[in-house]
């Protein structure tokens, strides 16, 4: 997970590499807009959020190539070939021309963000407040006969809502991308990946926001305690399930095709770190198709489990740097990252669900009759409607948008500690590991375009992952062997 997404909290979950937040613009991302948020709780956003055209936060690829021969051993220069930053300066530098980009582009990054975030909540408060829920309710019950099918079909068009809610904002973000470089993705197969994800978005969401939907209107008093066991386990399903969507997006093939030496190097750090990963599950993703991003990851979990090495990263930079990244994403799974983060979100999830169950409760009893349907604001429970479902959206909506700090302080510490792993993991197996550790994050921050001085209130509202400035500044001085010490996590 060096990757940071939107406010979805349970994306802290899945584990995927990249460097800083991820770049608008990414059609595969997510399903759509303002409910984007809540299906994200509910598993959705979890499952479409790394699929794709997936780009994690500012950064242009580094000058300097490496093949399979620059494994242990390779170049330890900074991407665009800076030497690695002497103590008492910043380990994560940019070329001048490419600093003012990246500066420039993590205001237009920030800006969409925090536009978005605060459109999407005025969005569907006026979906209430003008009646559209309710008419889109009433065009659903002419469908059919038949709840279920009503239902799918008022889900179905709220997510379409949601994806056009939410497509000015992801061209603008291809649109930068492109213009900086990032992404090379042309706007037909950039609208092809909007499309599936999607299409995708309907075919579970709907039926998942039914499912809850049902919940609400069968235990009107305790469906919040109803819809969060429901939820944990399409959690899980949804970390497990991941690796079957990705190919819908990208293409992959086998890693030792092309990169015999690299899947030789990770053997020897999935022995070390115990992941227990073949190299038959390590496999080469076509993104040079879509972006000059770097990229590797782990995703899935148990039979689905698998490493994942973007083509624009293997051979680009030492073998070495690609250890580190993925001696990160080892940490994850060895320090139990997935199973605590899942408890962590279980229980903030249950609290969620009981408070805005009470507020939106309220909400209903007290604008009911000006947003729903003739007659449901009397109903014994209004928030089982279509219509008033959403009510319950909105609540969650605006509650996940207040909890974006704690969520991400949340996936900072774990991200901390999956550098303080990676680090540590690969020594022995490389000559440096700080120069490693700290030119990989060069070569990542550089290509992403990753800004070099993000402002402390940004960081702790947007960032999931802490700086690539931070970041490179600790693996630089962070040498536990030193005087004959040993690391946190392993002896030697």
């Amino acid at each position: 997970m060096v990757k940071t997404d939107k406010n979805a909290s349970v994306n802290i979950i899945v584990a995927e590499s990249g460097v800083g937040r991820e770049s608008r613009g990414s059609a595969g991302k997510r399903g759509g807009g303002w409910l984007a948020h809540w299906l994200g709780v509910v598993c959705l956003a979890v499952l479409l959020a790394g699929l794709g055209a997936r780009e994690c936060g500012g950064q242009t690829a580094p000058a300097a190539a490496a093949g399979d021969s620059g494994a242990a051993g390779g170049s330890v220069q900074a991407g665009g070939g800076a030497q690695v930053g002497a103590a008492g300066t910043e380990a994560y530098t940019l070329p001048p021309e490419k600093r003012e980009k990246a500066i420039e582009l993590s205001r237009i990054r920030n800006t969409l963000e925090i536009i978005e975030s605060l459109v999407s909540l005025v969005l569907i408060w006026l979906f209430l407040a003008s009646r559209a829920a309710a008419f889109l309710e009433c065009r659903a019950i002419h469908v059919s006969r038949r709840r279920w099918v009503q239902g799918l079909v008022f889900f179905a068009a709220l997510i379409v809502l949601s994806s056009l809610a939410g497509l000015p904002f992801d061209m603008i973000g291809h649109h930068y991308s492109r213009a900086f470089g990032i992404s090379v993705e042309g706007w037909g197969p950039w609208f092809l990946d909007l499309g599936k994800a999607l299409g995708l978005s309907i075919v579970i969401g709907a039926p998942i926001l039914l499912l809850f939907n049902w919940i609400v209107k069968r235990w009107p008093k305790r469906y919040w305690f109803g819809a969060w066991l429901v939820t944990v386990p399409l959690m899980l399903l949804s970390v497990f399930g991941s690796p079957f969507l990705e190919p819908i997006f990208d293409k992959f093939e086998p890693l030792a095709k092309e990169h015999a030496g690299l899947v030789a190097d990770l053997e020897k750090l999935v022995a070390r770190t115990g992941t227990k990963i073949p190299p038959e599950r390590m496999f080469l993703m076509k993104a040079s198709e879509k972006t000059n991003g770097l990229n590797a990851y782990v995703s899935g979990m148990g039979a689905t489990k698998r490493i994942v090495v973007w083509d624009t990263t293997a051979g680009r930079i030492p073998n070495d740097e690609v250890l580190f990244i993925f001696g990160h994403e080892s940490g994850h799974y060895v320090l139990h990252h997935l199973p605590k983060q899942m408890a962590g979100a279980t229980i903030f999830l249950f609290f969620l669900y009981w408070g805005c169950a009470g507020l939106g409760g309220w909400m209903a009893r007290r604008y009911g009759g000006r947003w729903l349907r003739r007659g449901e604001e009397t109903n014994e429970n209004p928030l089982a409607t279509r219509a008033g479902f959403v009510i319950l959206l909105f609540v969650i909506s605006i509650a996940m948008f207040v909890a974006t700090p704690l969520s991400n302080a949340f996936s900072r510490h774990f991200e901390h500690e999956a550098d303080v792993y990676g680090q540590e993991a690969i020594h022995g197996l490389v000559p440096d590991p700080q120069k490693t550790a700290v030119a990989a994050f060069n070569a990542l921050g550089e290509a992403w375009l990753e800004d070099p001085e993000p402002s402390p209130l940004i960081e702790f509202w947007l960032y999931d992952h802490p700086s690539v400035k931070n970041r490179a500044n600790f693996a630089r001085q962070y040498d536990p062997w030193a005087n004959g010490g040993r690391g946190r996590f392993f002896a030697r």
